[in-house]
């Protein structure tokens, strides 16, 4: 596509897998690193992007984005550019907990969380109404910025969710249907109209497992 289209094709990625996880604990703006399969995953999908790279590449400051969107950049010869605004949601005291322990502790935050209550903000966390103006316009901002390019954004499971649900015209409030997977390959077009979904969940790059020399390759 030209510059004249005014169109921007989007690669919006979800970070590879870390031990939080796994564990189901909740991350939001605590700096979890990748483990094995995550760093696995960010090569593999580095891989599945080179018949179509991306001109840029951009990621969240945080440490799990980084780390899936390098092998990106080194492939292919761009800078990796950090945007905070692409951050998870902050959500305060809840960080490093799991939901059923929540659920435990303040069933009544756990309901107001589990209903999607707009306004609901965690101890020293972010309300969903605020995270949803942040991180879309974040990616807004980043896709009016290159018309005609290609560009990949590497961020967090609640910001692949926002897009989404602006792509799909979603009600914010709305339950959830649809997967966000670690680093599952997801296309979208930006343009005059907004966001347009093209592909989302696209899993064929992390098929199997990965092997001792795949998760190690210098070993």
């Amino acid at each position: 596509m030209s510059a004249a289209s005014g169109i921007t094709r989007l690669l919006l990625l979800r970070h590879g897998e870390t031990a939080w996880n796994q564990d189901a604990r909740i991350q939001g703006h605590t700096d979890i690193e990748l483990n094995t399969t995550g760093h696995w995953q960010a090569r593999r999908l580095a891989a599945a992007l080179a018949d179509d790279p991306p001109q840029r590449v951009y990621a969240s400051d945080l440490q799990r984005a980084q780390a899936t969107a390098l092998p990106m950049a080194q492939s292919f010869a761009l800078p990796l550019l950090l945007d905070p605004g692409l951050r998870e949601r902050c959500f305060g005291a809840f960080e490093g907990q799991r939901f059923v322990d929540i659920e435990r502790v303040d069933p009544t935050a756990a309901r107001r969380w589990r209903d999607r209550d707009l306004d609901f903000e965690p101890e020293g966390g972010e309300s969903l109404r605020r995270f949803h103006a942040r991180a879309v316009a974040a990616v807004r901002s980043l896709c009016a910025r290159h018309p005609g390019e290609c560009i990949a954004i590497v961020s967090h499971g609640g910001v692949l969710d926002c897009v989404y649900r602006e792509a799909t015209r979603t009600a914010l409030d709305a339950p959830r249907n649809w997967s966000i997977h670690n680093a599952c390959i997801n296309r979208l077009w930006h343009g005059e109209g907004g966001f347009t979904l093209q592909v989302w969940g696209a899993d064929q790059h992390l098929q199997g497992r990965p092997g001792v020399d795949e998760i190690n390759p210098a070993a």
